[in-house]
């Protein structure tokens, strides 16, 4: 069966995504800031390597410039041989070869120590990348998002879940990346909620996104019902600007005994404990 990650991946294959250097890449066209190296077999001397300018031309000896950007390895090596052979020798074997891929880096954004494009010299996974980024910040949320775009304009998304890459070491989870892939590492946010009443410690509280925000653990991080606390509890959350707002009211023992499913919260929610009478 093939996994949920790896049809995926099979899916961005499909969009016509750019591999990297060292995959096959002959549709490949060459970009702006790429390095390119060039063999001529029949004159060594000339053998260069040509970093492509922001007009997309290298200058290659004795022709001068040459246009690049555009045309793929084949069709450069193509009209460089023409040139030659027109002008300087009676037969030329050019090879032209991309050493490294800047046109379309790999970009690392959100939480990571050093975010940037990472220039592509080799096939690269995930967790290179990440690693050449300066590893994981602390404020780093649960999953990887990496947006795959094509040349022909589409697009897909992957989600790779933090934990299953760097806790359990799941190779599934580190993936070759490609060329114009946008690597972007969540961050966590915080929510804050007010548990009021007959609790140990009423007030605000902050939680992190990443943790289960829940009416059970609201009511722990608080410190816990006081002897005088009602079991009916009441949840308030405010409407949309201008809207109605919800009010729920709760029996905390039975959700407590499991006789009724916990109470997810959200930002800005308040929990009133109310005294008992009894």
């Amino acid at each position: 069966m093939i996994s949920r990650i790896s049809r995926a991946f099979l899916f961005c294959l499909a969009l016509g995504a750019v591999p990297l250097l060292g995959q096959e890449q002959d549709g490949y066209r060459i970009g702006v800031r790429d390095l390119l190296e060039i063999q001529v077999f029949e004159a060594s001397d000339l053998d260069d390597q040509r970093r492509v300018s922001t007009d997309g031309l290298i200058t290659f000896a004795p022709l001068g410039e040459v246009r690049a950007a555009g045309r793929t390895s084949a069709e450069l090596a193509a009209e460089i041989k023409s040139q030659l052979e027109e002008r300087y020798l009676q037969r030329a074997t050019v090879k032209v070869e991309i050493l490294e891929l800047l046109s379309r880096p790999i970009s690392v954004i959100g939480a990571v120590k050093q975010p940037k494009d990472l220039g592509i010299t080799s096939s690269l996974t995930l967790l290179e990348a990440i690693t050449s980024a300066g590893g994981l910040a602390e404020n780093h949320g649960a999953v990887i998002y990496i947006l795959r775009r094509a040349e022909n304009g589409l697009s897909a998304q992957i989600e790779v879940p933090i934990r299953d890459l760097m806790v359990h070491a799941d190779p599934r989870y580190n993936i070759p990346l490609f060329a114009n892939d946008l690597i972007n590492v969540s961050t966590t946010v915080e929510l804050t909620v007010y548990c009021l009443g007959e609790v140990a410690h009423p007030g605000a509280l902050t939680f992190k996104s990443t943790e289960r925000l829940t009416l059970l653990s609201t009511i722990a991080s608080a410190g816990g019902l006081t002897d005088r606390a009602s079991m009916k509890i009441l949840v308030k959350r405010a409407g949309p600007e201008g809207g109605k707002g919800l009010e729920k009211t709760v029996d905390y023992k039975r959700i407590l005994s499991g006789q009724e499913q916990d109470l997810p919260l959200q930002e800005g929610d308040i929990v009133v404990v109310k005294e008992s009478f009894f």
